[in-house]
């Protein structure tokens, strides 16, 4: 037993005692109708534009809202910000806005709000964070008050996709003033909470937004303040939730997780997630590791790890080993055709042989599931492979991507929730800020992907791109990731294969 493992059995036995003695931890919190929820990452920014941490997705479903509106439990599209929308030609939708809507500050929802925030995130000088979510926008324009046309560069079958998820709309007349600085310092949306306190890094609150529309696809929220604090240490957030000084934490690793289940005050629930986890290998030609642009050195990578044991005895249940890079529901996502690579650590050390790698040394860096990594570790050094762990905040973690210093990473990416291969390969093979790879061909395909008519052609176009990754071994395809959630067996809530942790939707029994 680990020295961290053996640290939380003595928690969990001297406060599950404490525990049992309390009628019920969330008593205070119930009855002042607030959730308190921990998470291990802070947000890069509160804007959801310059952010892709979960943390930051989470926050900006809550305080903004969109054009669309996904039904998580039927995937059927709603009007939210928009009544409805029709397609004018093959690069031209028409939105019909709602009236009487109203920011934060009291400003009220046009057609300005619209093409203000589409015509300013979609310039590549703003820098939205992930490209991929804009970059297919050329520019939005005002036909009325209340009526908007969107424009796409291309033709983009995803475009109700992404203004149903990421594609969140701020008012115009106070971001044209303050921009993402103070949007992130002071955040303003019209969604179901509004944000009454944040202090970077550490917690932010929100509280119930009284004035919220009544005719939004998203229910009238019943709770009436979110406290979430940043919490990096995982047992400082374990010992939150046994003492009843949390209400909800997630993504708690798999024996953790079947530990609290034994905590009379706690629930725990869990399921699969369209999250990925996988791992990148620099291959530029200035890459820090040289020997990575050798395709057998790859190779030998991903047959040094054991994904199935990993899935079974560390990830847990509702995971599923991956293939290519990409989930399984996303719209173009397959595997078919494309090379499979079976644990075999003695095929991986002839292939180092092969390739004449001795005394490889490599730096991982990762943000998240320290625990998955550790076992990465412990399989590359059984096959000769030494490494450094870099365990970092994303945003650092990021800049070591962007800046060509990483060698191999270790991470996740959960598409921010859209539910289309646009969303995920593209963003690690397409050429944008975090490609370390960089196939001319690959790329191409993948905007082919993107911006083909036919969704036959669309499919194609990512299966052959999805080949070319796995055959030439651009990356470690390694599981998808289910979420444990731990909360106040008194906390009605749900969990969503998107990850999405959806206050509105929340309640004490």
């Amino acid at each position: 037993m680990t020295v961290m493992k053996r640290a939380f059995a003595m928690l969990l036995a001297t406060s599950a005692m404490a525990a049992t003695a309390l009628t019920t931890p969330a008593l205070a919190q119930k009855a002042a109708n607030t959730v308190r929820f921990a998470y291990d990452q802070a947000p890069e920014s509160v804007d959801p534009f310059f952010n892709n941490v979960r943390i930051g997705v989470i926050i900006g479903a809550n305080v903004w809202d969109t054009l669309v509106y996904r039904d998580p439990d039927t995937n059927e599209y709603k009007g939210q910000l928009a009544k409805s929308w029709k397609q004018i030609d093959d690069k031209t939708i028409e939105f019909e806005l709602r009236q009487g809507v109203k920011f934060h500050n009291g400003e009220e929802f046009d057609a300005d709000d619209v093409v203000y925030t589409l015509n300013y995130v979609a310039k590549p000088e703003n820098k939205v964070v992930t490209q991929g979510n804009v970059n297919w926008i050329d520019k939005a324009e005002k036909t009325g008050k209340y009526t908007v046309r969107v424009v796409t560069k291309d033709i983009f079958p995803a475009a109700i996709e992404y203004l149903a998820g990421p594609v969140v709309i701020h008012p115009n007349e106070y971001y044209e003033k303050v921009g993402p600085k103070g949007q992130n310092e002071k955040p303003v949306g019209s969604g179901p909470y509004k944000v009454s306190n944040y202090v970077p890094g550490k917690s932010i609150t929100l509280e119930l937004n009284k004035d919220y529309f009544k005719d939004s696809p998203k229910p009238q929220p019943k709770i009436g303040k979110i406290e979430i604090r940043f919490i990096p240490d995982r047992q400082t957030q374990m010992a939150e939730a046994l003492s009843g000084g949390t209400d909800l934490i997630m993504s708690v690793p798999k024996d953790q997780a079947d530990q609290l289940k034994t905590v009379p005050t706690l629930q725990v629930v869990s399921g699969e997630t369209m999250r990925i986890v996988f791992m990148q290998m620099n291959i530029l030609e200035n890459t820090p590791a040289p020997a990575l642009k050798d395709e057998r050195v790859r190779k030998a990578i991903i047959h040094a790890i054991d994904r199935e044991a990993m899935v079974k005895n560390i990830v847990g249940d509702g995971s599923r080993v991956i293939n290519t890079i990409c989930f399984h529901s996303q719209f173009g996502c397959t595997d078919e055709g494309a090379a499979r690579y079976a644990y075999d650590p003695a095929k991986a050390k002839a292939l180092l042989a092969e390739a004449g790698v001795k005394d490889l040394t490599l730096d991982i860096v990762a943000y998240r599931e320290r625990n998955q990594t550790e076992a990465l570790i412990g399989y590359l050094q059984a096959v000769g492979i030494k490494t450094n762990l870099r365990f970092l905040q994303y945003a650092a973690m990021r800049e070591v991507i962007t800046s060509n210093k990483a060698m191999l990473t270790h991470q996740t990416w959960g598409s921010f929730s859209v539910n289309d291969v646009s969303a995920n390969t593209p963003n690690y093979f397409a050429f944008r800020a975090e490609d370390i790879t960089r196939d001319p061909q690959v790329r191409d395909l993948l905007e082919k992907g993107n911006n083909s008519v036919q969704p036959e052609a669309r499919k194609a176009a990512y299966k052959d791109a999805l080949k070319i990754i796995a055959d030439k071994a651009y990356a470690v395809p390694l599981y998808s990731l289910p979420a444990y959630y731990v909360a106040s067996k008194d906390l009605d809530f749900k969990a969503y294969p998107d990850e999405m942790v959806r206050f509105w939707a929340m309640s004490w029994k």
